[in-house]
């Protein structure tokens, strides 16, 4: 695994934040002149690469290229892979992106300004397409098999995982790269802004997210990348490779409906196919990490589901978005990312500023405080815009 995100640049660094409850948005002035309603954001400083990485491998890198790389080469290196391994070894990828704006728009001005199409070089082409970041990792990794991104609004991160998993237990694939990424830049999130759906709690930045509790007024836009090695069990054990967790259920759903509009029954679709696939109970999952992105609307939908598939079982629900904020085409992945590391260091990561329920999430066992306990199995939501939606489940590695 690897990641790199407003809580933290690697798995430590994140591993600390989510026990401690540490939020990593705050205010992006740039936002407000550029004519944003709301400057809260996850913060995501762009990493500099020079020195670390080629030019020529440098100049498609978009602003999500570089997160992703960056998540990548600490996920190969936890999984013990070496650029003679990737190059000698068919490794394939799916990898979640839906947009690639500032690179677009850079191009643009560009061309508004010098009317001269020679001087956008060699990388603006390879920048501004969707599939920025599975053409330049595959080139920078070396990766030989399945190549693919998946555009699936913020479910993205979690269907590049679902389908990573389906093509190994087909035997199509030993071992994917999966993950997610998102552009964290202003440019990317004008349209968002434009639909009302960001808080604008500016007064208290580190309280604006809260999912699930009654006085939430909207998400707060975040990003970065995270990604992470799906292997088959046998060649993971053939080639010692270190285990943190399994992917043993993967559930979709489309709601069929209004384009923004959540729907609690495509929730609960996607859920029961999840647990249907791992061949488990509702009784048997220990935690939730829920999508809840602390949009009134979205929420409620969810707190519905979980409580249609959950009842009277109650097991633990957070939304870690409290902290990161909604990480958007990455999130699915990150997600899975933040709930293996819970997993591995036995605690549930609090759903920050959770202080009065509404009547739906007043049915649900949230975690508004850090939980110190074992857990076995882990359900993830991720729903996006046209009523995708994607449901994973993992369970603890023995």
């Amino acid at each position: 695994m690897g990641i790199y995100s407003c809580i933290g640049a690697g798995l430590e660094e994140v591993r600390d934040a989510l026990y401690a409850g540490r939020s990593g948005i705050g205010i992006e002035p740039e936002r407000s002149q550029y004519g944003f309603r709301s400057p809260l954001t996850g913060i995501v400083p762009v990493p500099q690469l020079k020195g670390k990485l080629d030019r020529r491998l440098r100049v498609g890198l978009a602003e999500e290229g570089i997160f992703a790389y960056v998540a990548t080469d600490e996920a190969m290196r936890t999984a013990q892979i070496t650029p003679d391994y990737a190059e000698n070894n068919e490794i394939g990828i799916f990898y979640g992106n839906d947009s690639s704006a500032k690179a677009v728009i850079d191009a643009h001005m560009l061309m508004v300004e010098k009317r001269d199409t020679a001087l956008l070089g060699s990388g603006a082409i390879f920048q501004s397409m969707n599939s920025t970041v599975t053409m330049n990792l595959s080139t920078i990794f070396k990766l030989r098999g399945i190549n693919m991104t998946i555009s699936a609004a913020c479910a993205s991160g979690s269907h590049a995982i679902g389908l990573g998993y389906m093509f190994i237990k087909q035997g199509l694939q030993d071992m994917v790269l999966c993950g997610g990424a998102q552009e964290i830049n202003f440019y990317s999130m004008a349209t968002f802004d434009a639909l009302n759906a960001f808080s604008t709690r500016v007064d208290a930045p580190t309280q604006a997210s809260r999912p699930f509790d009654a006085s939430r007024d909207g998400l707060i836009p975040s990003g970065g990348a995270a990604s992470l090695i799906l292997e088959d069990y046998e060649h993971a054990i053939r080639r010692g490779a270190t285990i943190y967790a399994e992917i043993t259920g993967y559930g979709f759903s489309s709601n069929g409906m209004q384009i923004s509009q959540p729907s609690a029954q495509g929730s609960v679709t996607a859920i029961q196919r999840a647990l249907d696939d791992a061949g488990l109970t509702p009784a048997d999952i220990d935690y939730v990490n829920a999508h809840a992105t602390s949009t009134p609307q979205g929420d409620m939908f969810e707190a519905i589901a979980l409580d249609r598939v959950f009842g009277a079982v109650r097991p633990l629900i957070s939304s870690t978005k409290a902290m990161t904020g909604h990480e958007c085409w990455m999130a699915g992945a990150s997600e899975i990312i933040y709930s293996t590391l819970m997993m591995q260091n036995s605690f549930v990561a609090p759903n920050i500023n959770f202080e009065q329920p509404d009547e739906y999430s007043q049915k649900l066992n949230i975690a508004a405080r850090t939980v110190n306990k074992e857990l076995n199995a882990i359900l993830s939501n991720s729903f996006g815009f046209g009523g995708t939606n994607s449901a994973l489940v993992i369970r603890k590695f023995r």
